[in-house]
């Protein structure tokens, strides 16, 4: 099989990133020093190509009932254009299809962004579900997709914007974006840091690029990426949950709208099942207190309770420590074992995040 590039391949070649296949994409791991991306994003600001992700157009005078039967969180939330709102789509057993961002574009279109791991499988299911409403489905591969990101991200990047895109943006808040000449700019971010994610047209995303560069502003790969959102405490698909998984049990209870009672959406059953009957296991951070690096699917031994497991893990640059997020039985408590090489290391439980604006949270 091809493997498939964004627009941006070419930059990073020239840049000497270690380039690797994921999910089909070719993608920079790391163009240097993947410690220094990680600090320069969580202390000052970076670039991440993001074009692989898919981007797909509700709309039509169906497309909030269709999205309000689809997604767990409830899209009436977004009072107003430009809001936007984080939700998993469910199986009907309650296990997690995929997670994905979902902006109020107008008073009756929306724009979803999903993951480039599981493309197929989201579009596949959204047509299937799409077919009982009246609703018209567009991928918008016209688009490149940017995050910029770092406490320092919404000022430096002024000087790459038009005068256009800086009053636009001038005030927008968290988690809202903003249309300027056929731009998408929303403020959400996978680092746990402020910033940018932004669709822009295919035609002016390598000038875009080079704007960025220009003003001294440098780009962070894949390692980076996954070590700022575990530091965040953010979940990764795949990891966190999966279609087994339901979100009750992947510390994303909060993401699910129980409320109004009589909105149905898919899943809603498993779910209120599984309340009912008591939850087992809950999503938790782990910071050890011993010298190891944990990894995904190691074992968690919770004295006389029981065990549990990994489902990220790494090393935290911020906290200088092994971290991890872990299922474990819901009754633990603050201490547990990650069994690594085996050897039982002890290890702190937390709520994640880990780390907030670039300091230890806990």
């Amino acid at each position: 099989m091809t493997v498939k590039k964004t627009v941006f391949n070419a930059k990073h070649h020239a840049l000497g990133a270690k380039m690797v296949d994921f999910a089909g994409w070719e993608m920079p791991l790391y163009y240097g020093s993947q410690i220094e991306e990680h600090n320069m994003v969580r202390h000052d600001v970076g670039i991440f190509d993001v074009a692989h992700m898919n981007i797909l157009d509700v709309e039509g005078k169906g497309a909030r009932e269709f999205l309000r039967y689809l997604f767990a969180n409830d899209i009436d939330k977004l009072k107003v254009p430009g809001a936007a709102l984080y939700s998993c789509m469910l199986t009907e057993t309650g296990g997690v299809v995929d997670d994905l961002i979902c902006y109020r574009k107008t008073q009756q279109d929306y724009r979803v962004v999903v993951n480039a791991a599981t493309h197929d499988k989201d579009v596949a299911w959204f047509r299937k579900q799409a077919t009982k409403f009246d609703v018209k489905l567009t991928e918008r591969t016209d688009f490149a997709m940017l995050a910029v990101q770092g406490p320092n991200a919404r000022e430096k990047i002024k000087a790459a914007f038009t005068p256009e895109q800086i009053q636009a943006t001038e005030n927008l808040k968290v988690f809202y974006g903003v249309e300027v000449n056929g731009w998408w700019i929303a403020r959400t971010g996978y680092t746990g840091e402020d910033g940018y994610e932004i669709m822009i047209p295919q035609n002016e995303a390598l000038a875009f690029w080079d704007k960025l560069i220009a003003i001294g502003i440098k780009p962070s790969g894949l390692v980076a990426r996954d070590s700022l959102r575990l530091e965040a405490g953010m979940s990764l698909y795949g990891s966190e949950m999966d279609e087994k998984v339901s979100p009750l049990e992947s510390n994303l209870t909060w993401t699910v709208a129980f409320e109004p009672n009589d909105r149905n959406f898919i899943g809603r059953k498993a779910l209120e099942d599984e309340r009912q009957a008591g939850i087992k296991r809950k999503l938790v951070g782990l910071v050890l207190e011993e010298k190891g690096v944990p990894r995904s699917h190691q074992k968690v031994i919770v004295p006389n309770i029981g065990e549990g497991e990994t489902t990220s893990g790494g090393f935290s640059p911020v906290l200088n420590t092994g971290i991890a997020l872990a299922r474990v039985p819901i009754n633990t408590g603050e201490r547990c074992f990650i069994v690594i090489r085996d050897k039982q290391l002890a290890a702190r439980v937390i709520k994640p995040p880990f780390v907030r604006l670039g300091k230890k949270n806990f």
